[in-house]
């Protein structure tokens, strides 16, 4: 994931049923001592202490190298800036140099962990330093501070299989293996155990970021969630605030809040042993639109009755996929731990809820219980598999209840029209549950009282088709949002958007009518407190994209 814009999976995914789209995947599935400093001492610039013996790099890739193009490009081919080198580093001490290197000279500089950024954030031209983290990757425990320490390039993959082979838990992160921590962890990622177990935010311990001071030095600091922690509001940033506003990422530190003791076992939620997984396909050639917006409809009138915290049906994910009707199929999803009280039977009535009514025969109907790992690390999710599809524009929303009948009749109109194509589409994605647990202010996630997540999607292989597949997903977009300027307003139905899906649309007055900031539609009532604590830890602004948080103005 890139550090600058994050986001809870691989890219947007084939509606066909050999993968299965952005989400889809998600539905399927010791460093103690010097650099983490003794707990309870705030401020300490980790880097000072960090030798770069036995670490990667730092590497300079410059234009006319040999592997500048290669490592130019992120996840989605749209977009590739030309910045003056690519920095490969392996260590908080070469991002300290490289950022002040960048200071030094006045180039802009951006940062990119796994690359799947959803806009150009870190391909803008105006970037002319290139950070690539993707070595530093290390997935440890750090008994000194009792957490999992988790380095920003490590991918969800890594993630997951470290945590469980060495100690049987996980974390409610992302579903797509290939996905970087950097930027996913600091938007805010989620996944499908964040019913059950919340944001992946809700279990981060702390961070160590790299940061610029007034008079441009360039340090390592750590912040965590302690109530005593000088710092602590640059760590409560990174719990939602998005990737490249502050610093530079070089450090997660993972434990659950509540988690007590000295074992390891005991510091993260557990790890399903066994994932029960439910698909059901449906052809278009039958689909009328009665029977779409009835499935739509239902699949949103289970989740307002079953997304409350404490709710028996946290346990289970669900995610509706309708293609465009060129891609010829819907896509029913549910997933659960096999091992959960009831869980077959959760599994087979919210099918039949989300079906009841809606007259149509699956072309495909499978379940299946496999071992937890096994979809939540396989790497078929459509990462290298898809390189003749690799353009995309996703565009997202946040829904407190179901639809409006308006807003069903906006989704069947586009997923008919003649101008989608056959990887266009929607997703509709279980949320709530455990999320709403938490207050709205705790983390810098505002929407946690919402219970989907809706995704709009495109993807195409050929530069001379953006224009069409931009358009068509913006008309898609707007339509569903009409009757509040063309994007999610905060209401009765819609809570903005997630910043992990970004979208620079969002802050373009031709796009965004409704006079609501992009800023508020990401972070709501918590984006003062953001601006706060950027002009606090980044107040020469170094760094910034299109949807940066803007420093709080002085006085």
């Amino acid at each position: 994931m890139s550090e600058m814009s994050g986001g809870s999976t691989s890219p947007p995914g084939r509606m066909a049923m050999s993968r299965r789209g952005l989400l889809a995947g998600a539905g399927a599935g010791a460093v103690t001592g010097a650099i983490a400093g003794a707990a309870g001492t705030w401020g300490v610039d980790a880097a000072s202490a960090e030798s770069d013996a036995a670490a990667f790099g730092p590497v300079t890739v410059r234009p006319g190298d040999s592997r500048y193009d290669t490592l130019l490009r992120g996840n989605n081919f749209r977009f590739a800036g030309r910045p003056d080198e690519i920095r490969v580093v392996g260590s908080t001490d070469q991002v300290v140099r490289a950022v002040s290197d960048a200071v030094r000279s006045g180039r802009r500089v951006a940062v990119r962990s796994g690359g799947h950024c959803f806009e150009n954030l870190t391909a803008d031209p105006a970037v002319r330093m290139l950070l690539d983290l993707s070595p530093m990757d290390e997935v440890t425990y750090d008994a000194g501070r009792r957490a999992f320490a988790v380095q920003p390039g490590a991918t969800l993959g890594q993630v997951y299989r470290t945590l469980f082979k060495g100690w049987g838990v996980t974390v409610p992160a992302g579903g797509c293996p290939g996905v970087g921590a950097g930027g996913h962890f600091a938007g805010g990622g989620y996944g499908a155990l964040s019913r059950r177990y919340g944001s992946v935010v809700d279990h981060l311990y702390g961070v160590e970021v790299v940061v610029v001071g007034r008079d441009g030095t360039a340090r390592a600091v750590v912040a965590t969630r302690e109530p005593d922690d000088p710092n602590r509001d640059l760590w409560w940033a990174h719990t939602g605030g998005g990737g490249g506003n502050f610093g530079v990422v070089t450090r997660y530190w993972l434990r659950s809040s509540g988690a007590t003791g000295t074992d390891p076992a005991k510091l993260l939620p557990a790890s399903p042993q066994r994932m029960t997984q439910h698909a059901i396909f449906w052809s278009w050639e039958h689909m009328t639109e009665r029977a779409l917006t009835g499935l739509l409809r239902n699949f949103g009138t289970w989740h307002e009755r079953n997304s409350a915290p404490g709710s028996p049906y946290t346990g289970l994910y669900g995610i509706l996929q309708p293609s465009h009707r060129a891609g010829g199929t819907v896509m029913l999803v549910a997933q659960i731990d096999a091992d959960l009280p009831r869980a077959d039977t959760m599994v087979t009535d919210f099918v039949s809820a989300v079906t009841a009514g809606v007259d149509l025969t699956p072309v495909l109907d499978i379940r299946r219980t496999v071992p937890w790992l096994h979809p939540m690390t396989w790497p078929g999710t459509g990462e290298a598999g898809d390189v003749l599809t690799r353009r995309y524009k996703i565009k997202a929303g946040y829904l407190r209840r179901s639809f409006t009948e308006t807003q069903l009749a906006a989704v069947y109109r586009n997923l008919t029209n003649s101008t989608g194509g056959p990887e266009s589409g929607m997703l509709l994605i279980g949320y709530g549950g455990q999320v709403g647990a938490v207050a709205p202010g705790a983390t810098a996630v505002a929407q946690r009282d919402v219970i989907m997540k809706a995704v709009y999607q495109t993807i195409w292989g050929d530069k001379k088709d953006d224009a069409a597949n931009l358009a068509w997903v913006r008309g898609f977009y707007r339509d569903v949002y009409a009757d509040t300027g063309g994007v999610p307003v905060p209401g009765k139905v819609n809570d903005g958007s997630y910043i992990n899906y970004a979208d620079a649309d969002l802050a373009d007055p031709k796009w965004n009518t409704s006079g609501v900031s992009a800023h508020t539609l990401y972070y709501k009532d918590n984006y003062p407190r953001l601006q706060r604590v950027k002009a606090r830890w980044d107040p020469r602004n170094v760094f910034r994209h299109a949807l940066a948080i803007e420093p709080a103005r002085a006085g």
